[in-house]
């Protein structure tokens, strides 16, 4: 990622998209430290009214929720992941580390960020065991086969 961003032309972007696909690694559970950057200037600005109208609640209605506030209702955002992690690793409640949990548990806060803008998920594409047993070229073909399956 870039260093600097011009954050007006991003929230524009992220208004003009139907779909939003986010293609990170998985570093120590999470995204990059440079997309978290870019979530923190592009995001916060967007919600100044383009992304979303503060967290959806007011003063005069205390029956709004915190969250519904998204403007992109119509827009929707896909997930893209790469993790050193084998696929047995998770959702197996006999696996250690993850206990059962699902990749989209563990990036669950990233879907979180999402939906406050009101936009809809689509199934998330993962990349297991990158790092000590890729296979490149099967990656390719079923990132493919997946971006036929939701587009």
């Amino acid at each position: 990622m870039q260093d600097k961003y011009e954050v007006k032309a991003q929230i524009e972007k992220h208004l003009w998209a139907d779909t939003v696909i986010v293609q990170s690694p998985c570093n120590w559970m999470g995204v990059p430290w440079s997309f978290k950057r870019y979530m923190d200037l592009v995001y916060s600005a967007g919600m100044m009214g383009q992304l979303c109208d503060g967290d959806g609640r007011t003063r005069s209605d205390p029956t709004k929720q915190y969250g519904t506030g998204g403007l992109l209702n119509d827009k929707r955002y896909m997930l893209s992941l790469t993790f050193n992690a084998p696929k047995a690793a998770f959702d197996d409640p006999d696996q250690w580390f993850f206990a059962g949990k699902s990749v989209d548990d563990l990036f669950w806060p990233m879907h979180l960020n999402f939906r406050f803008f009101g936009m809809q998920p689509l199934e998330t594409f993962v990349c297991h065991d990158v790092l000590k047993n890729p296979n490149i070229e099967d990656d390719l073909l079923r990132f493919e086969a997946h971006l036929e399956k939701h587009f």
